[in-house]
Parts: structure tokens; sequence; C-alpha cells
């Protein structure tokens, strides 16, 4: 996993509440045994239409949202089920952090084990971004996680809070397999003594 310290993107914007997993990855496309690829089939329903084609009234399929890594969305973002895929498919398809006012836990949780920044701000600050967006094509955000900051270049600063055991994660790359390797000398001196028996 890639360490994330600061990060600026273009913003595209979600504009429906309760986005479930079904919906960001399809079940169809769980089949898959790597954890790559998966961006091509995100939002798959909405993204197509019924002859594959690209559905024009679908929002991420506008063009002055193409090459967007920051995705703005609404309430309980990522529930229903607890795939971890709907995760690969965003970071698959480009996306480095959601801001929404809420996420669904094991979503939220999935994220920062996949190098992904879930961000939850307040209401009135997820809809200044949405009115950002729609009044400027091409807008970008930089998100700072070791200051926890969110800013723009019109002056936009806003703050939100990370549990510190993630951030540090997050900033130092280590999903579970990372972390627990930080203690391979540990596991090392383990591994050799745990057959011997005590005298």
């Amino acid at each position: 996993m890639q360490p994330f310290t600061q990060h600026t993107g273009l913003v595209a914007t979600l504009d429906r509440i309760n986005v479930d997993t079904d919906q960001i990855i399809p079940k169809q496309f769980l089949k898959r045994i790597e954890r790559t690829g998966f961006g091509e089939f995100l939002f798959y329903d909405w993204r197509y239409l019924d002859d594959s084609s690209e559905n024009p009234k679908f929002e991420l399929n506008r063009p002055d949202f193409h090459g967007a890594s920051v995705l703005v969305a609404r309430h309980n973002f990522g529930c229903g089920s607890s795939r971890e895929h709907a995760v690969w498919a965003l970071e698959d398809y480009g996306f480095q952090v959601v801001i929404a006012p809420s996420f669904a836990d094991i979503f939220f949780n999935n994220c920062f084990k996949n190098g992904v920044l879930p961000i939850s701000l307040a209401d009135a600050d997820v809809e200044k971004l949405f009115q950002n967006t729609s009044a400027q094509p091409g807008y970008r955000l930089t998100v700072d996680l070791a200051q926890s900051a969110i800013t723009d270049s019109q002056g936009l600063e806003l703050s939100f809070e990370v549990d510190a055991f993630r951030r540090q994660c997050l900033l130092e790359g280590l999903d579970d397999i990372g972390l627990t390797l930080t203690h391979e000398d540990k596991i090392t001196t383990f591994e050799r003594h745990r057959g011997e028996v005590p005298c």
C-alpha cells in the first residue's frame, strides 16, 4: 500500500444518498480473483446503458469529471454488504479520497485498509463542496492528511478528524500485512523458540 500524505486532485460529485456497495461494484463482477481491474466496473449499472454505451445522464460520465480522484458524496456512502471489492473498484478507477457526511462502518474501515482516505464532514461543508464543483468546472481540492486539512485555490479551508492510529497507518502506507511485518523481529524470535521445552 502506498503512503498517503497529501493529495491534490480533480473533484467529482455523486448527489445520491445511501449509495450501497452493490451499486459501487455489482455482484456479477466479484468472481475475479485479482484485486485490480475493478475500476472499469465501478457504478456499472449507472454508468452504462443496456447497449454497453455510456449513460450520458450519470454524473461520473461528465467530461469535466474524467480523471477525478476526489469523490464527494452524500449520507451513508458504502452501505449494504461488506464487500471489500467496493473500495478496490474506487481505488482502481482513480479515487484516492471520498468525502461524505457519513459512511457505512465496514466500508469506512475497508477504505483505510486499502489506501483510500474517507473523510466525514458536516452537511454544510459537503454542500459547499457540491456548490463549488458545480460553479467551477475543473474544481480541485488538496487534502493534507498530516495536517487534517482540505483546501482549494480560492481560500477554502476545512479541517477533518481521523483516528490517530489510522492516520499513522495511511501516512506510512501500512495495511494489515504491513503492520504485522513491523513486528517481524518479534515474530521470528517467537517462531524460533516456540518449540523449545523449558527446563
